[in-house]
C-alpha cells in the first residue's frame, strides 16, 4: 500500500494513524502535506471530541523518510512544521499512542500532542545531529516545554535513542502501559475526556499551551455556557453531566 493517513472517528473519538510499514510509518512528503488538511476537516467535525495518532503496527513514526530530503530539505521541514503547527493547534485534546520507535519527525509529531501515552519498549529520540539538520525553532521551544532545557539539548545534542523509563521520567512521557495494555488505557482514558466539559478543555488548552490574550474571551464563553450549571447540578444529583458546550466550528 502506498504511505498515507488513515483516519476514522468512533464514539467522539477521531484516530490519526500514520501508515508507512515499509519503512516504520517514516513520514513521507505527501504524508506532512495531507495532514493539516484532515486535522482542519477532523476539528470542524461535531462527532470529534478528542484525537488520538498513532502507528500502524508495531510502531509509532521512524521519522521522516530521508529520501524526502534529497531533493529539498528546506521544503521537506516546512512541511513538517506546517504538519507539526496544525497538529498543536487543534482545538480539542489530543493524544499520541506510542508504540515501538517515535523518532525524529514521529518524536516532532509526538510533542506536538497534549499528551503522550507508551507501550514499554518504545524508543524516543529527536536526530537531526545525526543529518546535520538544524532543528526547528517551534519544535525544539516545544520540546524544551516538555522536558526542561537540560534533557532537550541532551537529546539534540546527540541524537540518541531514550527508553521510556527515562521518556517518563523527563516528562516527555506521560504514562507507559505494559506490552498489549496500550490499546486499552487509551480507549479508558479517551471515554474519559470525552465525557468531561469541552469548555473547560478548550480554555485549559490555550491557557496552558501559554496564550495570553483570551481571558475575557473564555469568561464570556464561561457565563454564556450552561455547562458550569449542568456540572454542578449533576455532582448534586450523582449523575453523569450532559455538557453542551462544543467548540465553535
Amino acid at each position: 500500500m502506498e504511505p498515507e493517513l488513515l483516519h476514522g472517528v468512533t464514539d467522539g473519538v477521531a484516530t490519526v494513524v500514520l501508515h508507512h510499514p515499509a519503512k516504520r510509518n517514516a513520514m513521507t512528503a505527501a504524508m506532512w502535506a495531507a495532514l493539516p488538511p484532515l486535522l482542519d476537516t477532523l476539528a470542524a467535525d461535531p462527532r470529534v471530541r478528542v484525537l488520538v495518532l498513532t502507528g500502524a503496527g508495531g510502531t509509532f513514526c521512524a521519522g521522516a523518510d530521508i529520501s524526502t530530503l534529497q531533493g529539498s530539505p528546506d521544503e521537506a521541514q516546512t512541511l513538517a512544521v506546517r504538519a507539526e503547527e496544525a497538529l498543536a493547534a487543534f482545538p480539542k485534546p489530543t493524544l499520541a499512542a506510542v508504540k515501538g520507535h517515535c523518532v525524529g519527525g514521529g518524536a516532532q509529531l509526538a510533542g506536538a500532542c497534549d499528551l503522550r501515552f507508551a507501550e514499554e519498549g518504545a524508543l524516543f529520540g529527536v536526530t537531526p545531529a545525526k543529518l546535520g539538520i538544524v532543528y526547528p525553532a517551534s519544535a525544539t521551544r516545544r520540546l524544551v516545554s516538555l522536558v526542561g532545557p537540560g534533557a532537550a539539548k541532551y537529546l539534540l545534542f546527540s541524537g540518541e535513542l531514550i527508553d521510556t523509563e527515562r521518556a517518563l521520567r523527563t516528562g516527555f512521557v506521560d504514562e507507559v502501559l505494559p506490552v498489549d495494555a496500550l490499546d486499552k488505557r487509551v480507549a479508558e482514558f479517551t471515554r474519559v475526556l470525552v465525557s468531561r466539559s469541552q469548555l473547560t478543555q478548550a480554555a485549559a488548552k490555550e491557557f496552558a499551551d501559554g496564550r495570553t490574550d483570551r481571558d475575557a474571551h473564555w469568561s464570556a464563553q464561561a457565563r454564556a455556557s450552561d455547562d458550569t450549571a449542568e456540572g454542578v447540578a449533576a455532582f448534586l444529583e450523582r449523575r453523569e453531566p450532559r455538557f453542551t458546550w462544543t467548540v465553535p466550528r
